[in-house]
């Protein structure tokens, strides 16, 4: 946790619009249980262009209250969205609210884009930009660094969603080193009507491994291979090289999703790779015409679709209105 402010930097903004990237892990590769229950990671992240979008606003009191619109969010089972304290989002405020001497009660309204529990990093992407919106709402003056060190008590992935690009996550993800990646590449994400729970996904293939005899390596590392291919944009060069760890325990839970990498393939994609611990697939395309050949193939055959490309911005301020 950062130190608080010892000034009062009032923001005399009444609102202020943020929007952050969901992720997908071009390698992730994981170590066994750490004593704490978390598994140790190595992977490399990618920002890309599908954005949640929360927009802060003063509300009289201190209480910090929340709602949820956009794609797939009326579809979900009662539950799949807190709307409470525990709410990632909420949590984010809160926590920025302890240590904001100007620091009011807000109403946040996220509209959702990135999949719900679909290895994207959805939530963590809403934190991010809860930090950052009450940031400029209540004036704090915390610069991006001091943020993140605070969204690391809210998961790994939130940092990432203030920093964007590309980068390495180590530790449990909260370790990062930026990589340079400017030329973009371009995927389509394969969505699915359901979500999978990141814990249970990590469970399942302890059980795999515990299974099968497979000691993971405690301290597991990232192909440089990988890193050039994504500093040269070279598409075909990194296709072979995607990795995850979790695609297997994924599979294994949800049979389907080998479907999916099977059409992608079929549809002229490089390569398809589970997500983070999924359910959204992401196959790698050669260019942006390409992405949306094989896009228009998969939504042909019923599937949701959708061309992105990354590296894309982390969060950043779309609206700071005063009032």
């Amino acid at each position: 946790m950062v130190p608080g402010r010892t000034v009062d930097m009032r923001s005399g903004a009444r609102s202020a619009r943020v929007r952050a990237p969901g992720k997908i892990n071009v390698s992730l590769r994981v170590g066994p249980p750490r004593e704490d229950g978390y598994h140790g990671i190595a992977s490399v992240f990618l920002a890309v262009s599908l954005y949640e979008e929360v927009t802060v606003t003063r509300t009289p009191g201190e209480e910090i209250t929340v709602t949820v619109n956009g794609q797939g969010t009326l579809n979900l089972p009662a539950g799949s969205i807190p709307l409470d304290s525990t709410n990632l989002a909420v949590r984010a405020a809160a926590l920025l609210a302890e240590v904001s001497p100007g620091s009011t009660g807000v109403h946040l309204d996220i509209t959702k884009r990135v999949p719900i529990a679909g290895g994207m990093g959805g939530g963590s992407a809403d934190a991010a930009a809860a930090l950052l919106a009450c940031d400029a709402l209540w004036g704090s003056g915390f610069s991006r660094d001091e943020l993140a060190k605070i969204a690391v008590d809210l998961g790994a992935d939130v940092p990432f969603a203030l920093l964007g690009g590309t980068a390495v996550g180590l530790g449990v993800g909260e370790q990062l080193t930026p990589a340079i990646s400017k030329t973009p590449l371009h995927w389509v994400l394969v969505t699915s009507d359901y979500g999978l729970s990141t814990p249970e996904v990590y469970r399942r293939l302890d059980e795999l491994r515990l299974r099968d005899g497979v000691e993971p390596d405690p301290q597991p590392g990232i192909d440089p291979a990988i890193l050039g291919a994504m500093r040269a944009g070279d598409a075909l060069g990194l296709a072979p090289l995607l990795h995850n760890d979790l695609q297997q325990p994924a599979l294994d839970l949800a049979p389907g999703l080998g479907d999916i990498l099977e059409e992608g393939s079929d549809a002229g994609a490089l390569a398809g790779i589970v997500s983070g611990s999924g359910p959204t697939v992401a196959l790698l395309t050669k260019s942006s015409g390409h992405a949306a050949e094989v896009e228009a193939h998969l939504a042909a055959r019923g599937r949701q679709a959708l061309s992105v490309s990354g590296p894309a911005h982390g969060a950043r301020i779309v609206t700071d209105r005063a009032a």
